[in-house]
């Protein structure tokens, strides 16, 4: 009523004094005031009254009211008065099926994204929001499937997806356009794998994405091409370790007195120092060594 519009369905029946049954309603529909309210329910307790006394039945109907004319008129007649329908359905003949037939549409049926989902948690150990983000998704589950028969790591393969992946396509739809990628499944299998060989680091596999989301292009032979192989030379990095920490000798008393959460200080300024290329596995344990 707050916005200026009212409307109501009322239901009227009559019975005499001390009749126990109820007596056969009918709905008025529509009404649109507090006064058309009240004068159809007025006329309609009075109709099924002049019914009743005539000899006659009151049906079981729709009915609306006509404010100018201060009468109610049937509408539409219920078929029914148990299920209360409001228009007759075609009889239907009964439909037998066989447990054969169920149970040949059911091996036909395709994976539901639920039973996909469990199976990503139970058979790849992927966390169950991730999986939820990738089974929903018949884009992203395809790329997954098809990048893990090629390199059988499927919780890399699904960081990236919901990491540099996401990320593009997403910047993709803000802009108007297609979110699918034409990376194919053979550029991130990859892109894993030299991950894991120690190659590159995640970071440096984020900030070439872009340049694989169109196709065409493969990781390995991009970062060689553009010399941002991760550096595992223990020698060069403990070098920049021994600098970083000389240059901040008050983080490294704080970090001797307890407050370990520098750690991440110290690895940062690292990388910055080897241009990210340095191997991550290598600098916290060349840090460690020299901090302790």
């Amino acid at each position: 009523m707050e916005e200026g519009s009212f409307r109501c369905d009322a239901n009227v029946s009559i019975r005499p004094r001390g009749q126990k049954e109820f007596g056969t309603r009918t709905e008025l529909k529509n009404l649109n005031s507090f006064r058309h309210v009240q004068k159809a329910i007025e006329y309609e307790a009075a109709r099924q009254e002049d019914v009743i006394l005539d000899g006659g039945k009151v049906r079981q109907e729709t009915r609306l009211y006509d404010a100018a004319k201060n009468i109610t008129l049937a509408m539409r007649s219920k078929e029914d008065a148990e299920d209360y329908r409001y228009f007759p359905d075609p009889d239907l003949l009964p439909v037998c099926i066989s447990d054969e037939e169920l149970a040949l549409w059911k091996s036909q049926m395709p994976e539901l994204p639920a039973q996909r989902k469990k199976r990503f948690q139970t058979e790849w150990q992927i966390a169950e929001s991730e999986a939820e983000l990738i089974a929903f998704d018949p884009y992203l589950t395809g790329l997954l499937e098809k990048s893990v028969k090629i390199y059988n790591e499927p919780k890399k393969i699904a960081n990236l997806i919901l990491g540099p992946l996401l990320r593009e396509m997403n910047q993709r739809i803000a802009e108007g356009k297609d979110g699918k990628l034409g990376i194919e499944p053979e550029a991130l299998a990859e892109l894993a794998k030299i991950i894991d060989s120690g190659l590159i680091s995640f970071k440096i596999a984020a900030d070439i994405f872009p340049d694989l989301v169109n196709g065409g292009v493969m990781p390995e032979a991009l970062v060689k091409e553009r010399g941002l192989a991760q550096v595992s030379d223990t020698g060069a990095i403990e070098q920049a370790v021994l600098k970083v920490i000389a240059a901040n000798p008050t983080e490294v008393e704080a970090f001797k007195g307890g407050k370990t959460k520098l750690m991440g200080f110290f690895v940062g300024q690292i990388m910055r120092e080897m241009k990210g290329k340095a191997n991550p596995a290598v600098v916290n344990e060349l840090l460690m060594k020299h901090l302790s």
